[in-house]
């Protein structure tokens, strides 16, 4: 008998190839979402794309993996391509996110629609597509190892599919809460890199064959480990103040003279922004501080306010600056988030947040408000439950007689039928009166949204009751500005509900238009003077 003979009759080595074979393939999915993120967003459009090429390379690996077994039953040929899928997933981490945004830069000048699939597919077919072919082909190998006769067939293949699911399963819980929060995506892809790698090494020491394949591929590995250990998804920044993951993002804090920003995705702009001088930002959050003024008040003149989507606290700061009696309370989903707005930005320990789903947070509590600010839309990844019809009207019913809620609805279009026109038709259903603004320069929309039927009306008297202070008068001028451009919102039929909110595909809309935009000179270079003529603009 054969060394590799030999090693083939133990059965539990070739579950534990199958257990592993599956852990390998769930945890590189989960990490194909974490590189894919900063640079795509992690939206329901992204997950798709990853989920359904996986897919495709897992079932051409089963179909390829099975008639290679029957043609030459040799599991050598197994081995070495587990050896194989194991170097390739080791260089994920130094090679991927260069192919991203270099797929990234060839597609933004030749695709007009539909960017962000397109560009996110071409990434993930060329990073992943190979290696989980690989890995597709390990069942149906098995499979043809592990049988010994038609009496017990079912059985082997029974228990192959329960070690592979149990993998899967260890596979998908393991990155999510402990190895990427704990070390990042990047050692995470190199951790079950080589578990895949050690299960073919295990094999060939035991077959006693191939050394100098294994040689170049532990060397290729441990090139892998020294140059792929690093967490930096924006590797061209060099004076980054912080950079880091959690479980729900990419983050990275950087700062100038005047500014601290914080960015969740390397495409698509800014997170929160921190002004270093004392004043208005000449952001979003100017705008959305008309809102404690055209809220009612209690009777001791004091007012409440409720953040969903806190972010780096740069609305909670603003408000406590400009507003007196003011308690304001936060709600944000990622944790790690919260630590940042805490080191960075300045949002002071009495601000209370609470790390929650903002819809979740309504739901347990029974607190109603004078204010609340809804600002939970990032980018293209807009939480559909956060969008509908049934969200708004929870919001409606914690808020006091006379309270107001206002909307940063961050991705500005310019058609008709854009995802802020659904957010407005929506939020017009519920409230009697909702006013709209626009931000100057940016791609925000502030809306206002109540049931008192006088929020113009106490704007006005609460602009009369400011004082003369130099901060007050700033102020003044900018709500005065803000009220001449208050637009009364009459909306339409485009509702979203909890059962269809097709908030990505609407995002991916604008996000075009967006790109568009930006890349609209460079395109005309491109096709003026062709790729020579570009890289001298560029450069």
């Amino acid at each position: 008998m054969t060394n590799e003979k030999k090693i083939l009759k133990n059965k539990v080595y070739l579950y534990m190839t199958e257990f592993f074979a599956g852990t390998a393939v769930m945890a590189v999915e989960l990490c194909a979402s974490r590189l894919m993120a900063p640079y795509f967003s992690s939206s329901q459009i992204v997950w798709t794309i990853i989920i359904g090429t996986i897919m495709i390379a897992m079932a051409l690996g089963n179909i390829y993996g099975g008639r290679s077994a029957d043609r030459d039953p040799n599991p050598d040929r197994l081995y070495r391509r587990l050896l194989i899928a194991a170097v390739w997933i080791a260089a994920i981490p130094v090679l991927g996110k260069y192919i991203i945004l270099g797929v990234s830069a060839l597609m933004i000048f030749s695709v007009n629609q539909g960017f962000l699939i397109w560009a996110a597919f071409a990434s993930c077919f060329i990073i992943f597509v190979f290696p989980l072919f690989l890995l597709g082909t390990v069942t149906p190998s098995l499979v043809k190892y592990t049988t010994d006769s038609l009496e017990d067939n079912g059985k082997t293949v029974g228990m192959l599919g329960a070690f592979n699911t149990i993998g899967s399963i260890i596979g998908t819980f393991l990155p999510t809460f402990v190895s990427i929060p704990a070390v990042g995506t990047a050692i995470t892809f190199l951790i079950f890199s080589g578990v895949l790698l050690l299960i073919a090494v295990i094999y060939f020491i035991a077959a006693r064959s191939h050394w100098k394949l294994l040689a170049l591929c532990l060397v290729l590995f441990v090139i892998c480990c020294v140059f792929g250990n690093s967490d930096r998804f924006a590797f061209w920044e060099d004076d980054l103040t912080y950079e880091g993951e959690s479980v729900y993002n990419y983050l990275q804090v950087r700062e100038n003279d005047r500014q601290v920003i914080l960015s969740t995705n390397v495409l698509f702009g800014v997170q929160s922004v921190k002004n270093k001088v004392d004043g208005l930002t000449g952001m979003y959050y100017d705008y959305a501080m008309v809102a404690p003024l055209m809220a009612g008040s209690a009777a001791d003149g004091s007012r409440d306010i409720l953040i969903l989507g806190m972010g780096s606290g740069t609305y909670a700061v603003q408000c406590s600056r400009y507003f007196q009696d003011l308690n304001i309370e936060g709600v944000e989903i990622d944790e790690k988030i919260v630590d940042l707005s805490r080191r960075y930005f300045d949002l002071p320990e009495s601000v209370p947040v609470t790390v929650y789903d903002g819809r979740a947070y309504l739901q347990a509590v029974e607190g109603k408000y004078d204010v609340i600010m809804v600002d939970a839309y990032q980018d293209i990844t807009i939480p559909y439950q956060m969008s509908s019809v049934e969200f708004f009207s929870m919001v409606r019913d914690h808020l006091r007689d006379g309270g107001v809620m206002v909307v940063n609805m961050n991705m500005k279009g310019s058609g008709e039928g854009a995802i802020n026109d659904y957010l407005a038709d929506t939020i017009d259903l519920v409230f009697q009166d909702v006013y709209t603004v626009d931000v100057p320069g940016t791609t925000n929309r502030e809306l206002f949204a109540s049931d008192s039927g006088r929020m113009t009306e106490r704007l006005a008297q609460s602009l009369a009751g400011l004082s003369d202070s130099e901060q007050d008068r700033e102020l003044h001028a900018l709500m005065n500005r803000l009220q001449a451009h208050l637009v009364p919102y009459n909306g339409r039929d485009r509702i979203l509900t909890d059962d269809q909110a097709p908030v990505e595909l609407l995002g991916m809309k604008v996000i075009d238009e967006l790109i568009a935009e930006e890349v609209a000179y460079y395109r005309e270079v491109y096709e003026r003077d062709g790729l020579s003529g570009l890289l001298d603009q560029v450069l």
